[in-house]
């Protein structure tokens, strides 16, 4: 209405020269921008009171994830313990329930078999026994292993039909005394081919690896032989083991004699050690192998006492010709 009332003198005033188009094409150009405004005004209206369910001009889909389903409809999410469904109410279920009893019934089951497998070999659970040792009971069994020319008790004592522990009796076999003297010889052969300039971690490993499968066939060696020949005895595969494992006291001397004398001080330790050992092992093995004829004092000439007795002496000598497989190259 201001732009009309300002141009309206205008008209007026030329009215005698202007024609009739050129007085109304300023009331049209301000009904125009009149319209434009309310146009504007009106959107912006309708922008700000829109549904906000409503999808937006440039989103491809509509989001119907706050809407409720058809008929009224919703869905609920049952989830799973990895979507954060709290442990005891997935657990609770009587599938899972019956699951974990199943598998828990599995596992105990397993575990029992794999423990009496295992005690038929190897007694796992008196394995303390044979480390029941003190400082005065390896010093007399190392004594024992070097000098056993002088001793004159061989047999082991019990107490109510149960062996006495090692540091009690020194006749008693034991596994501390073998596997520090296997450990004890791999540092010694090390330090033997470190003398030699031979030294490798790889040819340390190999030392270790054959040793410890010498002594695996040894003791299965002496099993199949005690059950071919039938000997019944309290020998276990411990003792078997404990008393193979002896000789790496003697191999252990003589290496370190050869490092300090030469070629000469190992061959003479090491012939006084086989010696030893092999009186050693007659001497302990006699009374588990020929228990029968050890027990009256007589040996029995039987057909079957022989072949115990020759078992016996083939175990004995056996040791020498380990010892020297498992030295004579680390000294030169």
């Amino acid at each position: 209405m201001n732009n009309l009332s300002r141009e309206q003198p205008v008209i007026r005033q030329c009215g005698a020269c202007a024609s009739p188009s050129e007085v109304e094409r300023p009331r049209q150009l301000t009904g125009a921008m009149n319209r434009e405004s309310s146009f504007k005004a009106s959107s912006k209206r309708r922008i700000r009171g829109s549904n906000p369910n409503m999808a937006s001009q440039h989103q491809l889909f509509d989001d119907t994830s706050a809407s409720p389903g058809p008929h009224g409809m919703e869905y609920h999410n049952h989830g799973s313990p990895s979507l954060g469904i709290p442990t005891q109410a997935f657990l609770s279920e009587p599938m899972s329930n019956f699951a974990m009893a199943y598998g828990s019934s599995l596992a105990t089951q397993g575990k029992e078999m794999v423990d009496k497998n295992i005690d038929r070999i190897i007694p796992v659970n008196k394995l303390k026994y044979y480390f029941a040792v003190d400082t005065v009971y390896v010093g007399k069994k190392i004594g024992l292993l070097l000098f056993p020319f002088m001793h004159q008790d061989w047999e082991v004592r019990y107490q109510q039909d149960i062996p006495v522990a090692p540091r009690f009796d020194v006749n008693a076999p034991d596994l501390y005394i073998p596997v520090m003297a296997f450990i004890t010889y791999i540092l010694v052969a090390g330090l033997a081919l470190g003398t030699q300039n031979n030294f490798s971690p790889e040819i340390l490993g190999m030392q270790a690896s054959s040793a410890l499968a010498w002594i695996i066939v040894e003791v299965f060696a002496i099993l199949l032989s005690l059950y071919l020949v039938t000997v019944n005895t309290d020998l276990t595969t411990v003792d078997l083991i404990a008393f193979s494992g002896y000789k790496y006291v003697g191999m252990i001397s003589g290496v370190l004699s050869g490092l300090l004398f030469g070629k000469t001080g190992y061959y003479i330790v090491l012939s006084w050690c086989c010696v030893s050992i092999v009186f050693f092992m007659i001497r302990t093995l006699r009374l588990k192998i020929l228990s029968e004829a050890a027990a009256e004092g007589v040996l029995v000439r039987g057909a079957r006492n022989q072949l115990r007795m020759y078992l016996t002496m083939a175990i004995a000598a056996v040791q020498p010709l380990f010892m020297y497989w498992l030295t004579y190259h680390l000294v030169r």
